[in-house]
């Protein structure tokens, strides 16, 4: 894919430029905070710290394209006032559009793979969104799988546009504007590494090229699920929920990882709830995709001064019937009978897959 510089929209105000009083709550949207997390990562040469994307007005990384978007529609003639916004998502997108539909007063169906949770379901329906549920383990050209169905409903319904997510260049366009100055601002510059679970890649492609382009050295990892292609697996089911795809998203940026790391369901599930357990995060399945990729490479960086920046994309409360409960854990083969999540240490797991690009 060529080198392309995300389309820059006008940047998010931060938290201390803001009015006590916001007009909406999509103006919440941004200036996360970044947290260290010196108990998980104890014995590592770097510093970890993670960006929680959690305290986002609807939850996730994802509410940071979905206003972006909207607008961006608006403006070209695409979405007008009684509109229908048709999207296929794992959920937090969904989440981030009907919260912004919402306050504009949009119509939202969502077209989503049967995996997910049925707490994304019930938050997406309570923002008042219409869902249509579709079978996950079907190719993406199959016409049963929720790309191709929102593709039909969005040219069957009157007024309907699909912001589509997965080549939408403000999707990464929104990371760049907002996501990386964030980093780079917060870490007066520090951050040596960025660690980014991929899923549409927009926030790794938007993020990581704005922070190379300020410090060119600058290291990005990509985690992946096994069983996604951005780590050269070939296309199979996996249990974690909205990272990893089985083609080749045009918002991803083939350049910009210096490294992907494949994360097993079971090291993505378990890293998730330590770092729960002792950093007190309540955080999602691919927060701890992305925590366990970040502490793989840590083990390999023998500099103290370095600083990595792990983004954490949502929180836990999606998870409460799938990852915080035990029980689902040892049905799945996640957890082996009588084994504790507490009984888990990333310390005696290593990469299976690690991708390098050539610097």
């Amino acid at each position: 894919m060529p080198r392309q510089r995300p389309t820059q929209e006008p940047r998010s105000r931060n938290l201390a430029e803001r009015s006590a009083i916001l007009p909406d709550v999509t103006a919440a949207v941004g200036a996360t905070p970044l947290v260290a997390l010196d108990r998980l990562a104890h014995g590592v040469a770097p510093r970890i710290v993670a960006k929680l994307e959690s305290v986002n007005p609807a939850g996730s990384v994802k509410d940071r394209i979905a206003l972006p978007m909207i607008e961006a529609a608006e403006r070209e003639g695409l979405l007008k006032p009684g509109g229908t916004i048709v999207e296929p998502t794992s959920g937090n997108t969904g989440a981030g559009l009907a919260m912004a539909a919402a306050v504009k007063g949009y119509r939202c169906i969502f077209v989503m793979a049967d995996k997910q949770s049925d707490e994304k379901r019930a938050l997406l329906q309570a923002y008042g969104a219409e869902l249509v549920i579709c079978p996950s383990d079907v190719a993406p050209d199959d016409e049963r799988s929720y790309y191709r169905v929102s593709d039909r409903l969005a040219r069957e319904i009157p007024g309907a546009w699909k912001p589509d997510q997965y080549a939408n260049p403000l999707n990464p366009a929104a990371h760049f504007a907002a996501t990386g100055p964030e980093i780079w601002q917060a870490t007066e510059g520090r951050v040596t590494h960025l660690v980014v679970a991929i899923g549409t890649g927009g926030t790794i492609s938007g993020a990581g090229r704005y922070l190379k382009e300020r410090k060119p050295g600058l290291v990005v990892v990509g985690a992946d699920p096994a069983g996604s292609v951005y780590s050269g697996d070939t296309p199979r089911s996996y249990l974690t929920e909205g990272i990893g795809e089985d083609f080749w998203p045009d918002t991803y940026d083939r350049d910009v990882c210096d490294l992907i790391i494949q994360v097993a369901d079971r090291d993505s599930f378990l890293t998730a709830r330590a770092a729960t357990a002792c950093e007190g995060i309540l955080m999602g399945e691919s927060c701890g995709t992305a925590l366990w990729a970040a502490l793989q490479c840590a083990r390999d960086v023998a500099d103290p001064s370095a600083l990595m920046v792990v983004i954490l994309p949502d929180g836990g409360r999606n998870y409460l019937a799938k990852l915080y409960d035990d029980a689902w854990l040892r049905a799945h083969g996640l957890l082996a009978e009588g084994e504790s999540p507490r009984d888990y240490d990333w310390r005696t797991t290593r990469p299976r897959v690690v991708v390098r690009r050539d610097r």
